[in-house]
């Protein structure tokens, strides 16, 4: 039980704060015309976080920790890629209704791919948080403390779309959806900015 609670807080504490990936669900929940239309983004961050998951827990977080300069590395590809996200999250125009362009499948699960693993912020968490922590479990305790990781990521993401989703039906405008993008940039680009000072 303490694996499972420690888990599940830990997950929610990471997740919780807005990030380039959990603005990319949340704005394909309130663009794509359905609800359903907007699941190949959601599962992809899903899968994604597992991914991370898994390979934090079973090891890759020594690897990272050890080098400085893969540190560096992924650090700066991020830096980069938080820049491109902000400027294209800014310049993008929310739907007002189901006649306009919404991302296709296969954008989607790129994209989600993109904000999942390019995203320095979500590596350094789940690898440097998530990874250390499950190194004071063994056995089963371990199991159950990244299948609690795990459950809150997917139940997470889910959530996002759906408010998302709910988002969209109050603002017939887009006004709403067009403020959220602007603060989102702002934030990404702020989130770029310190992650270019930690490595001065």
């Amino acid at each position: 039980m303490e694996a499972i609670l420690h888990g599940i807080i830990l997950a929610f504490g990471l997740i919780l704060p807005l990030g380039v990936q959990n603005v990319f669900v949340f704005s394909q929940g309130a663009t794509q015309p359905k609800l359903l239309r907007a699941f190949p983004a959601t599962i992809t961050a899903a899968i994604c976080d597992t991914l991370l998951i898994l390979l934090a827990v079973f090891g890759l977080s020594v690897i990272v920790l050890q080098f400085e300069w893969l540190r560096i590395g992924l650090m700066s590809a991020g830096v980069l890629f938080l820049l491109y996200m902000g400027f294209a999250i800014w310049r993008s125009e929310p739907t007002k209704n189901e006649t306009n362009k919404a991302l296709p499948i296969r954008q989607q699960i790129i994209f989600a791919s993109s904000v999942s693993f390019l995203n320095p912020h979500a590596i350094l968490d789940i690898v440097g948080v998530i990874g250390t922590s499950a190194l004071k479990y063994v056995g089963t305790d371990q199991i159950l403390f990244t299948a609690a990781c795990i459950i809150v990521s997917w139940l997470w993401f889910f959530g996002l779309t759906l408010a998302g989703a709910v988002m969209k039906k109050l603002d017939g405008t887009g006004a709403l959806m067009k403020m959220f993008n602007k603060f989102s940039a702002i934030f990404i680009w702020g989130t770029a900015l310190y992650l270019l000072i930690g490595l001065v």
